[in-house]
């Protein structure tokens, strides 16, 4: 302060005079109390070991861009960075929604996306051998996460440890067989006694359950002709193709080229995908696979009982570089390393967000998801996905279908049993998408994370129709990046069993007890689970016994469509005139030809969304999300839980929450009540309503986010905050009164 006043009196020219102040006493004499080991432990999970660590590191406070922090141990496993610091925090402080294998403040190594050092006040990005170590380490994590740490005070030695240790376990390429889900598979104890409703459909038993739940049975058969995966390592050992294909088709070209079933409407169209042949190759070997093809599409192209629609997705949606990069750039926006940064970009936020082209590409999505259930659901037709490998835009679109026309997909058990089979099984590559072993850049893509995305969208659109909550999905999207879940971290079913075997495929001993991520025991106790389910999901109710019979005959779901007729549509000359156009021309035609994107589809699918949208929705039936303009949002919870400034006190859907999850608590009170009057108790299968803890002090991105610390700056709209910071931050000036009254 005496510096600033004699700089201030000085000319124009005169520099600030810098504090003389000198201390003497080591920053070891500052901050030691009692050694921290004391203070808090270690947890290693089994399989888990130390690899390096280093003491006397300041974690900084992210939000404010001071020197304030907390002093501890930084140290690196196999598993995961975490900081050790004496953090107390009250029991009223305590997150209510507690990760039991991640803390908040540890980083598993594939959740590391970027490693950053600060030389002379110059952020670096960190990548291979290090020549000089950095006094500042900054970790960008995959979940939107930032650490600060400091090392100035710690000893050089333990520095070059920890940053070399960091940087290698994190940012070089790796071998599968390193991963510490193998090592966890090994030691973990195995949970074979777990009773699950998702269908893993790794047996016969869920394929037929499947296909008799959705009638599919009456025109598709199940095969197993890839046991032992024979045929192709991409497909799963068992699958589902139309009756009339027979066994050689399958086997002739490794499974490329054939229609496999993904799911069947009540109306007895259905969703199939296929693996495209490679579009460049030899004329002979080109002539041969197309004849191939023509085969196939007489085979299951009847019109007019079976009509099939070809869609190419790999023609009509982004690629995967696309994706990317607009990813890439839409992540930046909350990359955010102190509160001067945030404010900057605020006042540009809207034009930013607009230029990664990111919310774009989730219109895109449920654009062309509502165009396929058109087809299927007002046009009674077969869609066929077609892609090169049919594990991307097939697998993102095939599941958005489901999510929007079957009810069952959008309970907890639909969901996950849905993501089993269309990404898991169905051989989306995991392994590659979300770079977990470093080794190719140009593969990793976030598909999975678009599919949630779109999927949030509904959710926020239509909360009673769905039995899981917008932290369920924030939650799903965390576990990528969790390797003891063998869900997310193989390429196919053929690649995990493969690895499931100590001496390889067909071996006798199985040494690894891979777990999967449905078991969310694992991760959350009883109350921290509750949090993920929808205390506002409509529940569908059963019908009486005098309307079964009335209806017997017609799904619940064709009741609820609005568009449903019974009599013929005038919409469907056109198809048949475009299906008999498909059979003239189907001889010697590429797939990219087939497809046909005219003006009048686009207006015919354009009318069946404005159409439903006239009707009240029914949160049993179909669903179709908005899609103009701003109904596009950003996913909040997942994007800002980790930037204070973003955080609205006691405001959100929190606040409704809190109000209904309070009426439930005294329903269910007044229920046990009236139960022990009349002697009864109540059902085991009845789920707790989540108390949440001091309403009073949550913020709008609960459960992540409680309101422990807050920003140094005012609550002010960003264009007034700008014009008082011109010069210098209000939080440095020194006794300056501000007049507020005329803002």
């Amino acid at each position: 302060m005496l510096g600033k006043g004699a700089g201030g009196g000085g000319g124009g020219g005169a520099k600030l005079v810098k504090p003389s102040f000198v201390s003497y006493v080591s920053p070891e004499e500052i901050h030691i109390k009692e050694p921290i080991e004391k203070e808090v432990n270690l947890h290693l999970l089994q399989g888990e070991l130390l690899l390096c660590e280093a003491n006397m590191v300041l974690k900084y406070v992210q939000e404010d861009g001071s020197n304030r922090g907390t002093c501890g141990k930084l140290i690196c496993t196999n598993f995961k960075i975490s900081f050790l610091g004496d953090e107390s925090t009250l029991e009223d402080d305590e997150p209510q929604f507690k990760n039991k294998i991640i803390g908040e403040n540890d980083i598993t190594l594939h959740c590391v996306d970027q490693i950053y050092g600060v030389y002379d006040e110059k952020k670096r990005a960190l990548i291979g051998q290090l020549r000089k170590y950095p006094e500042k380490l900054i970790i960008h994590c995959k979940d939107l996460r930032v650490f600060h740490f400091c090392l100035r005070y710690t000893k050089e030695e333990e520095v070059k440890r920890i940053v070399s240790g960091i940087v290698h376990h994190t940012q070089t390429p790796k071998l599968l067989k390193r991963l510490f889900l193998f090592s966890y598979a090994i030691a973990a104890p195995s949970n074979t006694d777990l009773k699950s409703q998702t269908m893993m459909f790794d047996t016969i038993k869920d394929w037929r359950q499947e296909l008799e739940r959705t009638n599919g049975n009456m025109k598709y058969k199940m095969v197993c002709v890839n046991e032992g995966y024979r045929v192709s390592g991409r497909l799963p050992s068992c699958f589902v193709v139309p009756m009339a294909l027979s066994e050689e088709d399958i086997l002739q070209y490794q499974g490329r080229g054939i229609p496999i079933w993904c799911w069947s409407c009540h109306n007895g169209a259905a969703l199939l995908k296929m693996s495209a042949f490679p579009k460049e190759q030899e004329d002979a070997t080109s002539q041969m696979q197309r004849t191939f093809l023509d085969g196939i599409y007489r085979t299951i192209n009847k019109p007019p009982y079976e009509i099939v629609k070809i869609d190419d997705l790999s023609s009509s949606l982004p690629s995967l570089q696309e994706i990317q990069m607009a990813y890439a750039r839409f992540k930046q926006l909350f990359l955010i390393d102190n509160s001067a940064d945030f404010w900057a970009t605020d006042v540009k936020w809207l034009s930013l967000l607009e230029s990664t082209s990111w919310i774009e590409i989730i219109r895109r999505c449920l654009k062309k998801a509502i165009e396929i259930t058109e087809y299927v659901e007002g046009q009674t037709t077969n869609v066929l996905l077609v892609e090169e490998n049919a594990s991307d835009w097939c697998c993102i679109i095939s599941s958005l279908v489901q999510v929007m026309m079957d009810p069952y997909c959008r309970t907890k058990p639909g969901f996950q049993s849905l993501i089993q089979k269309e990404w898991i099984i169905g051989g989306h590559r995991f392994l590659d998408r979300c770079n977990h072993l470093r080794q190719n850049d140009r593969e990793e893509a976030p598909i999975f994370l678009l599919f949630l995305e779109c999927v949030w969208q509904l959710v926020q659109q239509y909360p009673p129709a769905f039995e899981f909550t917008e932290t369920y999905l924030t939650v799903l999207s965390d576990c990528l990046y969790i390797p003891i879940f063998s869900t997310f971290f193989f390429n196919s079913p053929f690649q995990k069993d493969v690895h499931m075997c100590g001496d390889g495929y067909g071996a006798q001993s199985n040494p690894f007890r891979f777990l999967a991520v449905w078991d969310w025991s694992v991760q959350f106790e009883p109350k921290a689970q509750a949090l993920l389910n929808n205390p506002l999901y409509a529940q569908k109710s059963k019908p009486d016994k005098i309307q079964q019979k009335t209806t017997r005959f017609k799904h619940q779901r064709q009741l609820s469509l609005p568009l449903t007729q019974t009599k013929s549509s005038p919409k469907k000359g056109f198809f048949r005139e475009e299906t008999d156009h498909l059979i003239k021309n189907i001889l010697g035609k590429r797939i990219s030809k087939l497809i046909n994107s005219s003006d009048e589809i686009q207006n015919n699918s354009r009318e069946f969304y404005e159409n439903w949208h006239c009707k009240p929705v029914d949160f049993h039936g179909l669903l179709l999300p908005r899609i103009e303009g701003p109904e596009i949002k950003v996913w909040a919870q997942r994007y800002l839980r980790w930037i204070p400034e973003a955080h609205l006190p006691g405001g959100g859907t929190v606040a409704s929450t809190t109000k209904i999850l309070d009426m439930m608590e005294e329903v269910q009170s007044l229920q046990k009540k009236m139960d022990e009057k009349h002697n009864q108790t109540l059902p085991p299968d009845s789920e707790a309503v989540p108390l949440l803890k001091n309403p009073a002090r949550l913020s709008s991105l609960f459960p992540f986010a409680l309101l422990q610390r807050h920003s140094l700056k005012p609550v002010l709209p960003t264009s007034i905050w700008k014009d008082l910071e011109d010069e210098e931050d209000l939080a440095k000036r020194d006794d300056e009164f501000v007049d507020l009254g005329d803002l």
